[in-house]
C-alpha cells in the first residue's frame, strides 16, 4: 500500500507524461502502474509502491477552490501536492484541523476518481495542499 507519495499537479499533462514516462524507469526502475498520456491520472511503482503521480492542475484546482487563479504567477493553482494514504479520512481530517491545518474541501467520496476512493484536502501552516486518502 502506497503510505505517502508526491503528486504533481500538472498543465501540460501529456509533455509531463511523456518526459516521466522516459526518465522514471531509467532512473528509479519505476513502471507505469496506471493511466496513460490522455490524463488526467498517471501513477509509476517500484516494486509495487507509488513513487510519483501526475495529475491534471485544473480537476484539482476545482476541488482545492483555486480554479479561479492562473496556473502560473502569484498567486497560482497548487503545483504540487502531498497524499496520505489513511485508514480514515474523516479522523485524519479531524487530526489536521486540531493541529492547525485549514480545510481546503471536506471529506467525500470520489468515485470518478476511483472506485472507494475517500479524500479531503487541507493545507499546512506553508499553505502546501496535502489530500488525505482511502480506499
Amino acid at each position: 500500500m502506497d503510505a505517502l507519495h508526491p503528486r504533481l499537479l500538472v498543465t501540460r499533462f501529456a509533455a509531463g507524461f511523456a518526459f516521466y514516462d522516459a526518465v522514471l524507469p531509467e532512473m528509479l526502475g519505476a513502471e507505469l502502474a496506471r493511466g496513460d498520456a490522455a490524463g488526467p491520472y498517471a501513477g509509476w511503482d517500484v516494486d509495487g509502491q507509488g513513487v510519483l503521480v501526475l495529475f491534471d492542475r485544473a480537476a484539482m484546482a476545482a476541488v482545492a477552490g483555486t480554479a479561479d487563479l492562473p496556473a502560473e504567477g502569484s498567486p497560482a493553482q497548487d503545483q504540487v501536492m502531498f497524499v496520505c494514504r489513511v485508514v480514515d479520512v474523516d479522523a485524519a481530517l479531524a487530526t489536521c484541523l486540531r493541529h492547525g491545518a485549514a480545510q481546503v474541501a471536506a471529506a467525500a467520496d470520489r468515485p470518478e476518481w476511483g472506485p472507494g476512493l475517500r479524500t479531503a484536502h487541507v493545507r499546512d501552516p506553508e499553505g502546501t495542499l496535502i489530500e488525505l486518502q482511502s480506499y
